[in-house]
């Protein structure tokens, strides 16, 4: 055998061994994921709240306890994550928010009830009315389509 197949068949066996080892690491992170699930549907509570501010910030400057904080793991302190500032009855709280339903809360003086689970949002509807949900932004590709199709309509 020459030396070439030799190192083809080590990285093939270097990559066979990765890909089994992110196989079983990934079915015990849905494992612990499904876990967290239940925890959080467990001490889930219906509010109702008026949105004052929401803000992508960072996880320091958010003005959550520190027990929050020293909770988190160090890699993820410095990354932005969806802030609501709320009215819940009469105390402003600051809250944390799910990555889907950030877009729906509406800012101001509309009243909403969300599901909260401790300090984190996970769904929200509107008591008047449903709530609007944000157009979605155009790709890159799809204006340049946009375009085309008017111009054939001329």
């Amino acid at each position: 055998m020459s030396t070439v197949t030799i190192v083809m068949l080590v990285i093939l066996a270097i990559l066979i061994a990765a890909f089994i080892a992110l196989y079983f690491f990934g079915k015990k992170m849905e494992k612990k994921q499904a876990a967290q699930k239940e925890q959080m549907d467990a001490i889930a509570q219906t509010v109702t709240m008026m949105v004052i501010d929401k803000k992508k910030m960072k996880l320091k400057d958010a003005g959550f306890p520190a027990v929050v904080v020293e909770n988190t793991p160090k890699y993820l302190r410095r990354s932005k994550v969806p802030v609501v500032k709320a009215k819940i009855g009469p105390q402003i709280m600051s809250l944390m928010c799910d990555a889907q339903v950030y877009p729906l809360i509406p800012v101001g003086g509309k009243p909403i009830k969300a599901v909260l689970s401790g300090i984190y949002i996970t769904s929200v509807k509107g008591i008047r009315g449903s709530l609007e949900k944000p157009q979605p932004k155009k790709k890159f590709m799809d204006r340049f389509k946009k375009e085309k199709k008017d111009d054939k309509k001329k």
